[in-house]
């Protein structure tokens, strides 16, 4: 529970949030508790559960367009381990992989996720350009 709050004020920032009335502030913490509670959810799954597939938490967008950036390299047809993405994804947001460090921590993957979200954007608005032709 106190992971949970971590990530709630420090990694989603809640208590710098500065709205004016106490409507608009329900709505932004119900998306952030959300957002703390999918990032606790990949740190904990990610450490007891590392063989399952990705897709249990990532959407096929997502983890294709951190596959790409990451390996520089088309994604596979079938998805990585949630263990491999998590350490991806945690690498985006500082996390080093070296051979004897720890599994990634909260703060690595919710800065990852942030970025992770910019490369499935990029990658989409990439796909639209693609299929349009522009005179």
């Amino acid at each position: 529970m106190e992971l949970f709050f971590k990530i709630l004020k420090s990694g989603c920032k809640v208590e710098e949030l500065q709205l004016e009335h106490f409507d608009r502030l329900e709505p932004a913490l119900a998306m952030y508790m959300i957002i703390a509670w999918r990032v606790l959810l990949l740190t904990t799954l990610g450490r007891a559960c590392p063989d399952l597939p990705c897709e249990v938490v990532f959407e096929t967008e997502e983890w294709q367009a951190a596959y790409t950036v990451a390996k520089k390299a088309p994604p596979p047809r079938t998805p990585p381990s949630l263990g491999e993405m998590v350490r991806i994804v945690a690498c985006f947001g500082g996390y080093l992989n070296r051979k004897h460090d720890g599994f990634p921590g909260s703060q690595t993957l919710w800065i990852g996720l942030q970025r992770v979200q910019d490369f499935a954007l990029a990658l989409a608005a990439q796909q639209v350009s693609q299929k349009r032709r522009y005179v």
